[in-house]
């Protein structure tokens, strides 16, 4: 992790930071990049605290809307603020889980749907014409649903041991990356 701070170039998992052709890369982009990392973990971590429809809507709804994103990126169709809106995303998503927010289910299913058209977008827009997109695209889509899952897992095991404060410290921590990545 220290890596991110001393190397700021390795904080997104964007344009030029490695090869970005067929399932293993697509497998690999979404880990490669601390933007990446932190908000899908976010979203696992917030879909736990959140609660009840919401552990498995939160998720589901990333997903989907992030291979759509996707799609739309490897079309060429242009979307603003992609950079801007990943970062928003991580910078967003840990102060909610920070301040231990609870939304309605309908703002948070839009919110992190947003966020994952941004995401989605900045993966097939960065596929290269070589690749398979289908190939490309299944693997940073199960990149993405393993991150998730870590997510998941962390808030889960914090809430079995009665530590719940510690999804909130989590959630500093993703949100000091998205001060960080404002200012890399």
């Amino acid at each position: 992790m220290g890596l991110f701070f001393l190397a700021p170039s390795l904080a997104q998992a964007h344009t030029g930071v490695g090869p970005t052709t067929g399932f293993a890369h697509g497998l690999t982009h979404p880990v490669t990049g601390l933007d990446h990392i932190c908000a899908m973990v976010a979203v696992g971590l917030w879909a736990v605290q959140r609660g009840g429809r919401a552990l498995w809507l939160i998720p589901f709804v990333f997903v989907s809307v992030m291979a759509l994103g996707g799609a739309l990126g490897a079309a060429g169709v242009a979307l603003p603020f992609v950079e801007k809106g990943i970062i928003a995303s991580v910078l967003i998503l840990g102060v909610l889980i920070a301040a231990a927010v609870r939304l309605p289910l309908l703002v948070s299913v839009f919110l992190v749907g947003l966020f994952a058209l941004f995401h989605g977008h900045a993966h097939g827009a960065e596929m290269p014409d070589t690749a398979s997109g289908l190939a490309y695209g299944l693997g940073f889509i199960l990149a993405t649903v393993g991150l998730h899952f870590c997510g998941i897992g962390l808030g889960l095991m914090a809430r079995q041991f009665n530590s719940t404060n510690w999804v909130r410290y989590g959630g500093g921590a993703i949100a000091a990356c998205g001060v960080y990545l404002c200012l890399a």
